[in-house]
């Protein structure tokens, strides 16, 4: 094995399992919880980060520990059928962001769809025997989650203008509305899983009739002039780098037009939103039109850079830039070595150390890649300077 994918590969595996040991909570009942950072700045179960961590670094997590994290989210569902957004040790419950029991918006669109793809993760690991008496149990919770997630008439998630959910949990500061582009890949994704996952032959249906539909009404979010994708079609009409690079990365089916645009912006517009191999929410100079809460511009979810979609966006750029791909790896795990994985940084700005994911989903990249033996030839180019 090339020399340089080993190390790489070893440092991200060795950073990603010493940030998910760190960031171990044992609740009163005796379940282990992940919280998104290892400092305990964020001290409970989110539903999101915990999901990444297993998708992505999930052998440094066991089969028990996931399946006690499930359970525990279920358990401390709404009345209404509502996940959480993220429980607490003690098993208080948060189902928006926000302070608890002062939410900046209702509750979190994706709460349910990343509790799906955790659950969908262990489908992987467990004997399907095994898996399947848990599912059946679990299957009527996760369903009723997905059925009470706002759609438009075309079958896209849609945020009400007016009384706007707090959206995708790494924009959940941003009163994006009308029909939502992120949100809807996160709601697809969730389905086609349940798909997979349920022994029904008309659940089955269902689920890929509502994938069809995503699919279908996708274009909607489109911006012709843009040649890009925007992350809603009401407030917050603007081009969404993140969800354009999570799209390709899941294999959404989207037209080969949609697909190629998309490679070609990441490409030519590289400069605008990447550093130190981490990523921006939107281009440069540009802020939200709408926010649930202040947050200054350059900072947070307002035009900070993010670890957590470098994996997407590296792996979109090995289809169409291999040298540009192999310099943002390089980049962005330079960085891990030098300062540390940070939630979000900027000139100047880095918050909240210990950030597990930012490792954790360049950590899931990497072991993608590692049979295109291309990428690895340029980035051991870079690494040894030519």
């Amino acid at each position: 094995m090339n020399k340089c994918i080993t190390q790489t590969t070893d440092f991200l595996a060795e950073s990603s399992a010493l940030l998910l040991n760190n960031c171990k909570v044992v609740t009163p009942d005796g379940t282990t919880i992940f919280t998104p950072d290892g400092v305990s700045s964020y001290n409970a179960l989110w539903l999101r980060d915990f999901s990444y961590m297993t998708e992505y670094a999930g052998e440094s997590i066991s089969n028990a520990e996931i399946t006690g994290c499930i359970q525990f989210a279920i358990d401390h569902r709404r009345e209404d059928g509502w996940m959480p957004d993220r429980v607490y040790e003690d098993g208080v419950t948060a189902y928006a962001a926000g302070v608890v029991g002062h939410p900046i918006g209702e509750a979190n669109l994706d709460n349910t769809p990343f509790l799906v793809f955790t659950v969908h993760s262990l489908m992987a690991r467990l004997d399907a025997e095994e898996f399947q008496k848990l599912f059946d149990n679990w299957e009527p919770y996760l369903q009723k989650g997905l059925e009470i997630i706002p759609l438009d008439e075309n079958g896209l998630v849609y945020n009400d203008p007016q009384r706007p959910h707090s959206p995708y949990g790494f924009t959940d500061t941003v009163a994006k509305t009308g029909s939502l582009y992120m949100e809807s890949l996160l709601y697809w994704r969730a389905c086609l899983h349940m798909s997979e996952m349920s022994q029904s032959p008309k659940k089955k249906e269902k689920y890929l009739q509502r994938c069809h539909a995503v699919e279908a009404a996708i274009h909607l979010l489109y911006h012709p002039a843009s040649h890009a994708f925007y992350a809603a079609t009401g407030d917050c009409a603007q081009i969404d780098i993140w969800g354009m690079a999570y799209m390709l990365y899941i294999n959404f089916p989207c037209l080969e037009e949609y697909r190629n645009d998309i490679l070609h912006f990441l490409k030519a517009n590289y400069d605008k939103y990447v550093m130190y191999g981490q990523i921006r929410h939107l281009p440069d100079g540009e802020y939200w039109n709408r926010l649930l809460i202040e947050i200054l511009p350059e900072e947070y979810q307002n035009g900070a850079y993010w670890a957590t979609a470098s994996g997407w966006v590296i792996w979109c750029l090995s289809h169409i830039d291999i040298p540009l791909a192999a310099k943002t790896l390089y980049d962005v795990v330079s960085y891990f070595q030098k300062e540390g994985s940070f939630e979000c940084i900027n000139t100047d700005y880095q918050k909240l150390s210990s950030f597990v994911v930012s490792t954790t989903n360049v950590f899931g990249c990497v072991k993608r890649l590692k049979n295109d033996q291309a990428f690895w030839d340029a980035y051991e180019k870079i690494e040894i300077g030519e």
